[in-house]
């Protein structure tokens, strides 16, 4: 994945359905994983006019959203803070280390939550 580059650039309703795919099948994966793992207080997961927000309680909240002009979805993390990523081979990498945003929220998730949580299975993880 070295050198990804973004492929030709999305149209806009073409980049608005790939993001609605996205963060309403983080969304949809989240609210089943936290209903399960999670019985501490001030858990909540939301997506709502294009912002998907998952408080964690004590540990901090997550919020993911599309930047329709940049043609970006950006993550605000408790544990990594800020990344800006981009839509390559039908994933969302942060290009300043080629991660994509399913395998970092994986990571932090599994980290926090004290299970195992892959995210690679919901719809835009990439390739």
């Amino acid at each position: 994945m070295a050198g990804a580059r973004p492929q030709e650039p999305l149209t806009p309703a073409a980049y608005e359905a790939v993001c609605e795919e996205t963060l309403e099948s983080l969304c949809s994966y989240l609210e089943e994983l936290l209903e399960v793992a999670s019985a501490q207080p001030g858990v909540d997961v939301e997506l709502s006019s294009g912002v998907l927000t998952v408080k964690l309680g004590e540990a901090g909240t997550y919020v993911i959203n599309k930047q329709s002009p940049n043609k970006q979805i950006w993550l605000s993390s408790p544990v990594s803070g800020p990344k800006r990523y981009d839509f390559v081979d039908d994933g969302w990498v942060y290009r300043h280390d080629q991660q994509r945003l399913h395998e970092l929220l994986s990571l932090e998730l599994s980290r926090l939550l004290g299970t195992s949580v892959d995210l690679t299975s919901c719809a835009h993880a990439g390739r």
